[in-house]
């Protein structure tokens, strides 16, 4: 059921306002898609080669800096043979006569987007969703889709409806990472509004997730609408600030608080980013602490898709990168587990901060701007070939709706700004 609008909000809460160009959020909306694909495409590179050897910490368990640029070892399911992304740990970019294509960490948000998007609405309905990934999403081949993702395609086939296929109930994979690379762009499509963010996203991310895995997502969601706040700071002070704020929905008492507040007691220790990367992994993969129990669970590689460890693993990236898309990016291809999903999801957090041009000046280079949602799903115009710049504009226009109609702001037309108002505590 729809939520009511954000401007349930008081007048005693609300009392200020922000101003954004909506130009200027364009250019970020590019940026968010770019710095994911890079971010994507250069995690893969090492996805599952590391994820830890239950039982003991040994030199070579997992990468270190000093890995970057070495090559690339084999992953748990290449049968001893590295990526064929790249023969080294470095960057993957498509060339301007190239196309990215998609991956599990950014075709379902191009499908959720695109959906938000012809059926004129800031509030996905079950159906809605149920239909968009019976259409889009192949059935009979390769779909790349993994465990809670892929239970909850199942449940769709059999009639069942979200949020039921995130149920417990139904679905025993809802502790994994699926809904952490799905649901983050939510954040953007409301800016500098988490709770309205939170709102629009709470169906998608039930869809395949609950309890901690749902609170994990909501702590993405919400990093991403406060992205557009203190510009005025660095990056590396905004990627703080905005990750102390998110901390509050995680309760207090769960495991995903608890990994944070570790990871950030480590990381402002001064330690070394690797040495934080093992004592996570020690403490939460080898002594199960904080009622951290996958490993009592005798998953399948120990759970190295789990929402648990791969978001603590997020948490050293994003403390240690800064704000440096580049180094962020480095840190997280080598700290182990899913490493493609945190990539992208900071990746395209700090694309979208900087937005396009500060991706082409980070890394003195152009990139393509051409994407194929088709190399992963079906059903789309133009045969699956976008462009970042089409892509982003129907963000652009998603979010018109949700400013207007959900969160209570205007748009002036004259100045090609959005007028936000925002909890005093955000300005």
């Amino acid at each position: 059921m729809k939520k009511n609008k954000a401007t349930e909000i008081s007048n005693k809460e609300t009392k200020e306002s922000i101003i954004l160009s909506r130009k200027n959020y364009c250019n970020q909306l590019y940026g968010f898609w770019l710095g994911q694909s890079i971010a994507n495409w250069t995690g893969l590179v090492t996805e599952m080669d590391k994820i830890g050897n239950i039982g003991e910490i040994r030199t070579g368990n997992f990468y270190t800096r000093d890995d970057w640029g070495k090559p690339d070892q084999p992953s748990i399911w290449g049968a001893g043979i590295p990526s064929d992304l790249s023969p080294t740990i470095d960057f993957v970019f498509r060339d301007t006569n190239e196309i990215w294509g998609a991956d599990d960490d950014t075709d379902i948000e191009y499908m959720y987007q695109h959906l938000m998007f012809v059926n004129q609405t800031s509030f996905l309905t079950p159906v809605q969703i149920r239909d968009g990934w019976l259409k889009h999403i192949k059935q009979n081949e390769e779909n790349y889709l993994w465990v809670s993702n892929q239970k909850a395609y199942d449940l769709m086939l059999e009639g069942v409806l979200p949020p039921e296929t995130g149920n417990p109930e139904k679905n025993e994979h809802h502790e994994m990472i699926d809904a952490q690379l799905t649901t983050e762009i939510f954040g953007l499509f409301s800016p500098a509004r988490a709770d309205v963010a939170t709102q629009i996203a709470l169906l998608p991310i039930q869809t395949t997730a609950r309890e901690e895995s749902e609170d994990i997502s909501k702590f993405y969601v919400t990093m991403y609408s406060l992205a557009s706040l203190n510009t005025e700071k660095t990056l590396s002070e905004r990627i703080h600030w905005m990750a102390n704020k998110a901390r509050k929905v995680l309760p207090d008492n769960s495991y995903p608080a608890k990994m944070f507040d570790y990871s950030r007691k480590l990381y402002e220790s001064g330690i070394t980013w690797e040495q934080t990367r093992d004592s996570i992994y020690y403490r939460y993969q080898v002594q199960q602490k904080d009622s951290y129990d996958i490993t009592s669970k005798n998953l399948y590689c120990n759970g190295c898709f789990a929402a648990g460890i791969n978001f603590a693993s997020s948490l050293v990236s994003l403390f240690y990168g800064e704000g440096d898309l580049k180094k962020t990016i480095q840190i997280g291809t080598l700290a182990g587990w899913d490493s493609d999903n945190p990539t992208a999801t900071w990746g395209g957090l700090i694309g979208f901060m900087i937005g396009k041009d500060g991706i082409e000046k980070t890394f003195d280079r152009q990139f393509s701007n051409r994407f194929n949602i088709h190399r992963t799903r079906q059903n789309f115009p133009e045969d699956g070939i976008d462009t970042f710049e089409r892509m982003a504009q129907r963000g652009l226009l998603v979010t018109d709706r949700v400013v207007k109609e959900e969160i209570g702001g205007t748009i002036n037309e004259e100045n090609d700004t959005w007028i936000i108002p925002i909890e005093i505590e955000y300005k």
